[in-house]
């Protein structure tokens, strides 16, 4: 199953050669001792149209004029002339010889010197004068901007072709090319157009991009794969010191700290559309770091950038990812402003780094064109719009994408459309990509019904025993205006059957105004998160976990009831407000949630009914979504988020219990410190104003569970502090693999080093305790309980460990002093 799975992502390719090209050339360098000369530089013969060879020594070059021969440079070896004797050379092996009298020439090799280094004098020139270049110097800015996204299996033998598994799908070979980059041959699949006006106002700070016409092929009613191509393509500029991709920093060559990280050698100088530029080369000082390799042409007199190439190298620290490269090319407009018009990028997504590797290429090529400057425009076209779509862009004829484009399709780029179309006709090509959006969404699809989510099927708990769960929803599209979800669940030792039901209904699809209800009766463990929810689906981890560390028998029976209304007038903020009627019982004999309802402490009541009405903020800056309906998908890029809830309790409504205030805020704040990798770090703060039973009190969440769950205490048991008030901070940082990259012996295993301190404070009011007749003692961390961990993530590229110390409280009964929790992940 797992092979079927990537068969999408890590197949299909034929051996045809594109006739495109006249020159094409690839192979190693090598020295006396043949070892590969990592960073050699390749040139076609009498021309400026070169490449850099990886740590390997392995190249690619090709052009479409006929060369032949190429020149291999290298300082510390002497210059290698190589004939070509044909115009397409694979798997040349290029060996240079160390050089007896090196000229004395301006250019360095290895750790180049920081001193008297003239690429290190023009850079300094361009750290000065990048403010100065492109848009930056204009208050408004306009132009059109065309986008193509194109995804391509490659690197696939006719062996491989001749599988019984590509039985009725043979005429998809028919389409292959080869890449200008690698050399590599491959297969397009998917392919996505766009075209864009683009508003500027760098007064505000704010770019606005209208769609005007969209047109794509394969998966695209697939919002993973969409979430994934919005997350992948993120805008990036050269000029900044750190540019991200993958949701991971890499140093920009062009950044002030490139000098601690990078080699650079001032290799050439020529007139470039009549300027005169410098070329400079850049290779990194480190293995393991998150880098570039490459070369860029800078004027001598604005010290803009003309055109750069860079292609991350194979060491960086960085998973599914095997190649990624980059090209932008800049215009001179009125002698002096240089404007980036044309920017691509190349990323090789394999199961590993191995040359041989099948894989998948995911491709951007975006266009600009007609640029208009300081033409003001209301300050209300750079507003986002919360919710809309304009289905007429997807509607564009041929004869508009003909007239429109910035550039024509290639012929086997024009031929994805039918091909694919076709393709999708072919039922076993249907069946695997079905069983693709399964394993992506967790559902599977029958008509209008989604069944699962099918990771939930199956559960353990002390309580229930082996608990099984079915369940489905509604699904039309990924831009339906309602939905409707539901489950079942049954415990094998409890003998009992739960459900769950909820709708959702967009009435207002331009403010997101949604109208929602349902009903769920289970078991639950209320212990397990601080902030409360009102999410009728909400599955619990900590209650139908398969395994736990300790006894989970502290549940809860559950029968909530709640309807809302929710409306985002500002893109990224909500507000939603709510009724919930609640009934609350233990599931256990061994635990209780009995309280004394007298004040002579005589009386005990064990079943908790709460009638509460709720106002919640959720506003998350910078957050990304795919989709226009009720229900929408997130792109995984790293966002703030705030989140304020407040309850209030009513006393007597419906046979309601108590009367109480409650409010909790929820903080979360994600840093990318450059090379050092990112940070998170998470506050909450809870006050519950009124007198309450244990089950409507604040339990600090521990974590029973072998893995790690985020928002809890790893060394906490359930139950094992309860607070009516408390404020958390969390705080762990990643540091991507910049310390054992370091170390030799461990770079090979891309390990990333993760650390982090965990803190709570609260307290009980006196009152509070005065009710409990539950039997449990009430704890809370009022000397601020606090916990620090260590881990090792990346193991494998999909698993993590996390060692845990408890920094205190270490006399609490069954107090766990010390932890290991993991967990999976799929992580670039």
């Amino acid at each position: 199953m797992k092979n079927k799975f990537w068969f999408l992502l890590l197949v299909l390719c034929g051996l045809t050669c594109s006739l495109n090209a006249q020159t094409k050339v690839s192979g190693i360098v090598y020295d006396k001792t043949n070892q590969p000369v990592p960073f050699a530089n390749i040139v076609f013969k009498d021309s400026n149209i070169g490449t850099m060879s990886n740590e390997d020594g392995r190249f690619y070059l090709e052009s479409p004029v006929t060369y032949n021969a190429i020149v291999v440079t290298s300082v510390g070896y002497s210059d290698r002339v190589v004939v070509l004797p044909k115009a397409i050379n694979y798997d040349f092996k290029v060996v240079v010889s160390a050089a007896e009298n090196l000229k004395e020439v301006l250019i360095y090799t290895g750790k180049t010197s920081k001193k008297d280094n003239p690429a290190l004098d023009i850079l300094r020139k361009i750290w000065e004068r990048k403010r100065k270049n492109g848009l930056a110097q204009f208050d408004y800015y306009q132009m059109e901007k065309y986008e193509k996204v194109e995804f391509d299996m490659n690197t696939i033998d006719s062996a491989f072709m001749k599988r019984k598994f590509f039985k009725g799908m043979e005429f998809i070979f028919n389409h292959v090319d080869t890449s200008k980059v690698t050399g590599k041959t491959y297969l397009p699949v998917f392919i996505n157009e766009s075209l864009y006006e683009v508003y500027g106002n760098n007064k505000l700070k704010k770019v606005k991009e209208k769609l005007k016409a969209n047109k794509n092929s394969g998966f695209s009613d697939n919002q993973q794969i969409l979430s994934f191509v919005n997350d992948l393509y993120s805008d990036y500029d050269i000029y900044n010191n750190h540019l991200t991709f993958f949701d991971k920093s890499f140093t920009s060559p062009l950044s002030k700290t490139g000098i601690d990280v990078y080699n650079y050698v001032l290799r050439d100088s020529a007139y470039i559309d009549k300027k005169w530029c410098f070329n400079i080369l850049f290779y990194p000082r480190r293995k393991n770091e998150l880098t570039f390799k490459g070369d860029f042409w800078v004027s001598d007199t604005t010290f803009a950038i003309k055109k750069i190439n860079m292609a991350v190298t194979k060491s960086a620290n960085i998973n599914w990812v095997k190649d990624i490269y980059i090209e932008q090319e800049f215009e001179v407009q009125n002698d002096s402003i240089f404007l980036l018009t044309r920017d691509y990028m190349m990323s090789d997504f394999a199961l590993n780094k191995k040359e041989e590797s099948k894989g998948m290429y995911g491709k951007r090529t975006t266009l600009y064109q007609n640029h208009q400057f300081n033409i003001e425009k209301p300050n209300s076209l750079y507003k986002d719009e919360v919710n809309y779509i304009d289905n007429d862009v997807y509607n564009k004829s041929e004869a508009y994408w003909k007239e429109n484009r910035f550039e024509n399709l290639n012929k086997d780029e024009k031929g994805i459309y039918k091909m694919l179309d076709t393709l999708q006709t072919v039922k076993k090509f249907q069946r695997l990509y079905d069983l693709v959006s399964i394993l992506g969404s967790g559902y599977i699809q029958f008509g209008n019904f989604d069944y699962g989510p099918i990771f939930s099927t199956f559960g353990f708990n002390d309580v229930e025993g082996i608990r099984v769960r079915v369940g489905g929803r509604t699904y039309f599209g990924p831009n339906d205006a309602w939905r409707l979800q539901g489950y079942t669940a049954y415990g094998f030792d409890d003998d009992k059957f739960k459900y769950g039901v909820s709708g959702k209904w967009m009435v207002d699809k331009k403010k997101r105004i949604i109208l929602s209800g349902g009903n769920r009766r289970d078991v639950e463990q209320i212990g397990a998160s601080l902030t409360s929810t009102n999410d009728v689906l909400g599955r619990s981890f900590a209650s139908s976990s398969l395994f736990n560390t300790s006894s989970n028998g502290k549940l809860t029976n559950i029968n909530l009831t709640n309807v809302a209304v929710e409306i985002e007038p500002v893109k990224n903020l909500t507000f939603q407000t709510g009724f919930s009627y609640r009934t609350l019982a233990s599931a256990s004999p061994t635990f209780s949630l009995d309280y004394f309802t007298d004040a002579s402490q005589t009386t005990t009541q064990s079943e908790v009914k709460q009638s509460e009405v709720n106002l919640q903020i959720e506003f998350t800056p910078n957050r990304k979504t795919v989709g226009y309906g009720v229900e929408r998908s997130v792109v995984d890029s790293p966002y703030s988020r705030f989140f304020v809830n407040y309850n209030h309790g009513f006393k007597g409504m419906l046979d309601s219990d108590f009367d109480y205030d409650k409010i909790q805020l929820y903080y979360k704040q994600p840093i990318i410190i450059g090379p050092l990798g990112r940070t998170n770090i998470i506050l909450e703060i809870g006050k519950t104003f009124g007198q309450i039973p244990l089950g409507l009190m604040n339990v600090i969440p521990g974590n029973q569970s072998y893995f790690t769950i985020e928002n809890t205490f790893n060394n906490l048991n359930f139950y094992e502090f309860v607070t009516d008030q408390y404020a958390t901070i969390q705080w762990n940082h990643n540091f991507g693999g910049r310390l054992f990259g370091r170390i030799p012996f461990m770079r090979k295993l891309n390990w990333r080093e993760i650390v982090g301190v965990k803190t709570v404070y609260g307290s009980i009011t006196e009152e509070n305790k005065a009710i409990n007749a539950s039997g449990l003692t009430y704890i809370a961390p009022e000397n601020g309980y606090w916990e620090y961990s260590a881990g090792i993530g990346n193991i494998f590229k999909v698993f993590r460990i996390d060692f845990t110390w408890r920094g205190n409280y270490l006399n609490t009964p069954e107090a766990q002093k010390f932890s290991v929790k993991g967990s999976f992940g799929f992580y670039f």
